[in-house]
């Protein structure tokens, strides 16, 4: 069963943890990594040695098992520690190499070496088996991805920065004793690593894992499609990083004739590459999932052998040119390949239950193993087969990099059968990638998550206000349940910026509504309602009678956004029935959401109210403009009239004037003899005639009888508004009210232009 460490001891390990890495990183640069190819290529190494002593790395997974049955009787962290202090020992035996071969045993040194890194690898191999439980250990919580990462970078950058030194070092062909000098270094560094593992603790026991045999593991793995289908992929992967990884050195010296200390600047910017990986994913796998950035690294992999195919033999003797282009190679080859096996774990880590760690991890290594091993040992002897028939270094590595882009292409076209474990599709990772608005959510939301204090976070959710992001959802949920009644309030707000909510945050916004009244309640009603939740109509039919009058009245806003017409005239009775103005004005938004006439006569019943405040008055007003379809062009006059520039008659005369100048101007008089165009004359003289009475005389007569004579297929309304408004400008109390005539008058003046608009029309027609 799985086991988490509480906050604090998960701090502390994974601080030992981190200082293992170190010492353990520059160990692994020091003992095995680019400096051991130079050294024996400095012997006069074949391609095939090569090919062999880099395959002993993956041979040693196989001693998984062994590791595995030591397991059962010692502790896993006690196996891990012995097995990194041994390693180092044993590669003393290459420290010795250089003397060996100063007394004239060129071979033996040779045999020293590769017996040295034999058994490095054969006691890591048992060493290995607390790897993965370890990292299972640590890496608990939602940043996983970003923890696994974050070891890698630090590798990376480690690595990066001794290819610098050692390209310092052997940049002027220095003697043979400098090797023996830097091994030496990587043996002591090893010890201590092994040393700083007993640190971490121990990692919980799968009961029934430890029964079960390598062949159960095997089958139980292939019988799951998914988990056959990663292998697969995962196999293909491994074996073109660990060959062009392992003879692009090779290349850079047989093709190019380049020196020890070049080719170990080129090791850096391979550092590089893989360090700008690791950062890449780092920052974006908690937010996108592992299988679509493993698939972008593995593109930009295939991305770099390309040119290796296609460089051109006329340039080899270039050397701006093939410096520049190995540089290229390097970096390249690290950032896809090797980046896409550093992410290849992470998806692994969570594609397998906890429980069964230790059992799939020895799985996992035995792949990397068996296609590490079998890729870097017959590029070896493919290299060497194709020197042996008499085709050129050039060639040669050609057809060695066409092979590999063919394999690589084999494992992009089986990515479909990877299971996507959350993540984004490839598609929308690439959006997030190439989006600044999703790039700077992420980055607040990794400063969110460091953040001191409540001071703090309000102001990063702030900032995720104004930058709304799909990425962001989960982290503001978090922030949903802070104890802080700000930083609840802010998170929410930001939910309600997004473009579009998940389940999980419609299912915690219901939840708010429910168990929060007077605090958030009300700005998670006002969120479901914008994101049109339709999940939450029943409850927020039910709070729209609660006592928090922000929460009903947010939740009646909320049902008529999302047209649930079936519950409208409850608001109506709501509003009606209620004394609390902000209720009120409320209430009257939702009518005007709604969009039915039948509710005007509802407002109407609130304005005759001898006791209303000038803003539920002008809400009302407001609500039966957008009844009417005219709200937002209105909206302009009555805050000209609302803050008294000037008086209602002024800006109703106005109203008519524009709506008689558009007439005149729209229709061709030289077709005034159309009888549709004389209609619309003889009305508009009319219109002005009733508008004078109307706003002089507060007798609106004429008006009613000319708003009923509008013909219905000139007009936005199909009767039902003509109706209530022809009834309306009849009511003497109403007719008191000036800014509702104001509105009677633009909205009859924007019919009349509407009118004349499609009678121009059809004149031009």
């Amino acid at each position: 069963m799985a086991v988490h460490l509480s906050p604090y001891r998960l701090s502390k390990a994974r601080e030992a943890f981190q200082m293992f890495n170190i010492f353990n990183a520059v160990s692994w640069n020091l003992l095995v990594g680019i400096i051991l190819t130079l050294f024996v290529l400095r012997l006069g190494a074949s391609p095939t040695y090569i090919g062999l002593m880099s395959s002993t790395f993956y041979i040693s997974l196989f001693l998984l098992p062994v590791g595995k049955l030591f397991s059962r009787r010692f502790k896993i962290i006690g196996i891990y520690s012995f097995g990194w202090i041994v390693r180092s020992i044993c590669m003393i035996l290459a420290v010795a190499a250089p003397f060996v071969d100063y007394a004239g045993r060129r071979n033996l040194a040779l045999f020293l070496i590769m017996l040295g890194v034999l058994l490095f690898h054969l006691f890591r191999g048992i060493g290995m088996i607390g790897n993965n439980p370890v990292l299972n250990l640590l890496a608990s919580g939602p940043d996983r991805g970003s923890y696994m990462t974050q070891i890698q970078i630090i590798n990376s950058a480690i690595g990066m920065f001794g290819s610098f030194l050692i390209a310092m070092v052997l940049g002027m062909e220095p003697p043979i004793f400098v090797f023996s000098i830097l091994l030496g270094a990587g043996v002591i560094t090893g010890v201590i690593s092994g040393i700083m593992i007993k640190k971490v603790p121990e990692p919980p026991r799968a009961k029934e894992g430890n029964g079960m045999k390598l062949i159960d593991i095997f089958k139980e793995a292939f019988s799951q499609d998914y988990l056959r289908h990663f292998i697969f992929i995962f196999f293909l992967v491994v074996l073109v990083s660990g060959v062009t990884r392992t003879f692009v050195v090779v290349y850079a010296r047989d093709v190019f004739n380049h020196n020890d200390g070049l080719i170990s600047l080129y090791s850096v910017f391979g550092g590089f590459g893989f360090l700008v990986a690791g950062m890449l994913v780092k920052f974006l796998v908690d937010r996108t999932g592992a299988k679509p950035l493993f698939l972008v690294c593995l593109v930009l992999g295939l991305v770099a052998l390309i040119p290796a195919v296609f460089f051109p033999q006329s340039a080899v003797g270039n050397v701006t040119s093939t410096i520049l282009f190995m540089f290229f190679l390097f970096f390249m080859l690290n950032f896809g390949y090797l980046g896409s096996e550093g992410i290849a774990q992470t998806y692994f880590l969570g594609l397998v239950p906890s429980e069964k760690m230790l059992d799939m991890g020895i799985l996992y290594f035995f792949i990397l193993g068996i296609a590490g091993a079998s890729g870097t040992f017959l590029a070896g002897l493919l290299i060497d087969l194709l020197f042996f028939i008499g085709l050129s270094p050039f060639v040669s590595y050609k057809i060695l990099f066409i092979i590999m882009i063919c394999l690589t292409i084999l494992a992009l076209t089986r990515h479909g059968k990877m299971k996507s474990l959350g993540s984004l599709s490839l598609s929308n990772a690439l959006e997030v990638i190439f989006s600044f608005r999703d790039l700077r959510a992420i980055s607040l939301l990794e400063k969110l998550n460091k953040a001191k204090d409540s001071h703090e976070e309000k102001i990063l959710i702030g900032a995720l206000h104004d930058t709304p992001s799909h990425l962001a959802i989960d982290g503001l949920l978090e922030r949903a349940r802070s104890p802080s009644l700000a930083t609840r309030i802010d998170s929410i707000r930001a939910l309600e910026q997004m473009n579009k909510l998940g389940k999980n945050a419609e299912n915690a916004l219901i939840e708010d509504i429910t168990n929060n009244p007077y605090t958030t309640a009300y700005i998670s009603a006002r969120t479901l309602g914008k994101h049109h939740c339709t999940a939450a109509i029943p409850k927020l039919r039910e709070l729209a009678y609660s006592g928090d009058y922000m929460l009903a009245g947010e939740s009646i806003i909320a049902l008529a956004k999302m047209k649930d017409e079936a519950f409208r005239p409850e608001i109506e009775k709501i509003i009606l029935d209620t004394e609390n103005p902000r209720l009120r004005i409320m209430g009257s938004e939702a009518l005007g959401l709604y969009h039915n006439a039948n509710s005007i006569p509802v407002l109407l019943n609130i304005l005759r109210r001898k006791d209303q405040m000038q803003y539920l008055r002008d809400e009302v007003i407001l609500a039966i403009a957008a009844i009417m379809d005219t709200q937002k062009k209105f909206y302009k006059i009555l805050v000209r009239y609302s803050l008294n520039n000037s008086p209602a008659a002024t800006l109703a005369f106005d109203e008519m004037e524009a709506a008689l100048e558009f007439v005149k101007t729209a229709l061709n008089k030289k077709k005034l003899s159309k009888d549709n165009v004389m209609q619309i004359i003889d009305c508009a003289e009319n219109y002005q005639s009733a508008v004078n009475d109307y706003i002089n005389e507060k007798n609106g007569e004429g008006l009613s009888r000319w708003i009923l004579e509008l013909p219905n297929e000139y007009s936005r309304d199909t009767g039902e508004i003509k109706s209530v408004i022809s009834k309306t400008v009849l009511d003497e109390e109403l007719n008191a009210i000036d800014c509702l005539r104001l509105l009677i008058v633009h909205w009859a003046a924007q019919d009349l232009k509407i009118w004349a608009a499609m009678i121009k029309g059809k004149i031009t027609d």
